[in-house]
């Protein structure tokens, strides 16, 4: 017999979260998996299991989506990246852009060739505390708690048009205090560009005046809010 013993927290159907310590036995010679589960511990809230068990709650893990840049079990696609920053460059070719805006960590990847491609500047948006010099900064919500984006004071000049873009846009919070950055500094975010957009989170609704291009989307995007494209408009 092998056993193998592990925690879980569970939704149930009525709402309420279970925390279940569960033991599997596998009898491999009758070819059967037993699941012995404990007790049960309700709670409303993940975070209120862990308060009652004294456990400290970890930040959730996520689930990545793989994107179009990435091939499984290859090295990045040249073709791929090609492809994306053409497309990206497109949209954004009429715009006046000044600088190009990548959200850390990997919005960076696609950022840097776009800013290169539309002759801009590129400015990396950093979570807090990794920049050397002066920054503004913008705190935004998690579900867990909040999070901060930074970019050097000087990164952005009123007047100018700035272009933000990620690989990837869900609930849509990071996207929208880099939106707060740029404008904190008196320029204009010109255009928003993903590479994915997970439609079904809902994240156009916090981007109010904007309207991001997304190369793929999953899912039922919110109704985006038309936004002016031209320089001046």
């Amino acid at each position: 017999l092998s056993r193998d013993v592990g925690d879980f927290i569970v939704k149930r159907a009525d709402g309420m979260f279970a925390y279940q310590l569960a033991v599997v036995v596998d009898d491999a010679d009758r070819g059967i998996t037993h699941v012995v589960r404990g007790a049960d511990l309700l709670a409303s809230t993940p975070r209120q299991i862990f308060l009652q068990r004294k456990l400290a709650f970890p930040e959730p893990a996520y689930l990545h989506v793989p994107v179009a840049l990435n091939a499984v079990g290859e090295k990045l696609s040249k073709q791929t990246l090609a492809s994306a920053v053409d497309a990206l460059c497109e949209s954004f070719a009429d715009l006046g852009v000044d600088k190009v805006l990548g959200i850390e960590a990997r919005g960076f990847i696609v950022a840097a060739p776009v800013a290169y491609r539309l002759g801009a500047g590129f400015v990396p948006v950093r979570k807090g505390g990794k920049l050397p010099w002066q920054v503004e900064k913008q705190e935004y919500a998690l579900e867990y708690g909040t999070d901060r984006l930074e970019i050097h004071r000087d990164a952005v000049s009123p007047g100018e048009r700035a272009v933000i873009v990620d690989d990837v846009m869900a609930t849509g919070g990071t996207a929208a205090a880099a939106v707060r950055l740029v404008e904190a500094l008196g320029a204009t975010v010109a255009g928003m560009g993903f590479v994915l957009e997970l439609g079904f989170l809902g994240g156009r609704s916090r981007l109010r005046g904007q309207d991001p291009v997304a190369l793929v989307s999953y899912g039922a995007p919110s109704e985006p809010v038309a936004a002016a494209r031209g320089r001046g408009e």
